[in-house]
């Protein structure tokens, strides 16, 4: 009889990662194996604080049990169909998902970038067919330092050197402007512009939260110039800031929004361009797709999402919760911390460069028990689960605070 095989402990399955797994990510050494809530555990049974909560795909925690069951229930019945045929689960999806975000239609996909990709493609279908541009000639603005995601078209308009590098051709159509720059949106707008396609807090670049009015002011100039405004709430939305959207802290409705991370709920990818029925009204069979988009899983676990964020009990404990974040990192300011920005359980906290970059303070955290992510030079991320406790998020600050006095 075959004995069983021994476990490989963490830097056994790290260093097996080396020779089979591009190297597009540098992740923490810390190999996780089971999770609960805001807890995560490695292979040798250590237990850290979540406080990245899957850049923000998992704001309802690990295996969250309404979102478990949901899937469960669905496994046992239909995963998969294609969009060639019908499902049961997808009507309810989209209606409550429109109805939660104040809007008329959804065109359900998987991954973020794949929402991103989908809305640009509506916006200039939009732009052609209604607005008349001329074939080939629409334009979209978008803001420098924005991050939409890794494809080609996306990364043809990033900022980041490190995400362009190498990966020309690019595309074209796109203006950059600076972000929270209204007078430079408006200079960059004309009759070619299709949309305004910005985060409405970057969340990449560092959490950086626009100045009150900046999202009402684009609302106003799209509107103005006969243009689309194209809000990307995918880290953003669904309860992170202390609201289901980030714009609902303006009382703004973009024309399109796109969706994902939360919205698939820790479990299966889920995203989703939401808008008025005119814009996406504009797509006819045969012109977009995805096989897996909108499949029966996603559907039954989105349509539970939404259900969470229906009773507004997590937008409220993010609002709540987020006072407690903002004044524990207050009282860091000078004691290690140089500033920071937060918005409900979301934060971006910029580290003395003395002390050690964004990587290093995350090393030294998970040595404390707690998982944050870099941004770029001396930020970190703070972005936990919506089931975070304020004691959890106490003991969290607690280690930031023993990380920077010593």
């Amino acid at each position: 009889m075959t004995a069983p095989a021994r476990a490989r402990t963490s830097a056994e399955l790290i260093e097996a990662e080396g020779p089979v797994l591009a190297h597009n990510y540098h992740p923490l050494p810390v190999v996780v194996a089971r999770a609960e809530g805001a807890w995560v555990e490695d292979v040798e049974g250590r237990r850290y604080l979540d406080m990245l909560a899957g850049y923000s795909a998992l704001n309802f925690g690990h295996r969250h049990p309404a979102l478990i069951e949901a899937a469960h229930r669905q496994l046992d019945r239909l995963t998969l169909t294609s969009r060639a045929f019908h499902n049961d689960r997808l009507a309810e999806f989209a209606e409550r998902l429109a109805a939660l975000t104040g809007l008329d239609m959804v065109l359900p996909m998987n991954t973020g970038a794949e929402a991103v990709e989908s809305g640009i493609k509506v916006a200039r279908k939009w732009a052609h067919d209604v607005k008349g541009v001329p074939a080939d000639r629409a334009t979209i603005v978008v803001a420098a330092d924005n991050f939409h995601g890794r494809t080609t078209t996306i990364v043809s308009f990033s900022t980041d050197e490190t995400a362009r590098a190498g990966f020309g051709p690019f595309t074209p159509g796109f203006r950059i402007v600076p972000y929270n720059d209204l007078a430079a949106l408006e200079a960059a707008v004309d009759e070619t512009t299709a949309a305004v396609l910005i985060e409405p807090i970057q969340g990449e670049a560092g959490v950086l939260i626009p100045d009150d009015g900046y999202l009402t002011g684009v609302r106003e100039l799209t509107r103005r110039k006969g243009c689309l405004f194209v809000a990307d709430e995918i880290q953003s939305g669904l309860g992170r800031t202390g609201r289901t959207l980030a714009v609902d802290h303006e009382g703004v409705v973009p024309d399109v929004l796109l969706l994902g991370k939360a919205l698939g709920g820790g479990i299966v990818p889920v995203s989703a361009v939401v808008a008025r029925r005119e814009v996406l009204g504009v797509l006819h069979p045969g012109e977009h797709g995805s096989t897996f988009g909108g499949n029966p899983l996603a559907a039954a676990v989105g349509t539970a999402v939404v259900e969470l964020l229906e009773s507004g009990d997590f937008q409220r404990r993010a609002a709540e919760l987020g006072v407690v974040l903002r004044d524990g990192l207050t009282e860091l300011v000078g004691n290690g911390v140089v500033g920071f920005r937060s918005r409900g359980l979301w934060a971006g906290v910029d580290v003395d460069p003395v002390i050690g970059t964004g990587r290093e303070i995350g090393e030294r955290l998970m040595r404390e028990g707690v998982l944050v992510k870099d941004t770029h030079g001396s930020t970190i991320r703070l972005a936990p689960p919506l089931t975070v406790t304020a004691e959890e998020l106490r003991s969290a600050l607690g280690a930031l605070e023993k990380v920077l006095a010593a």
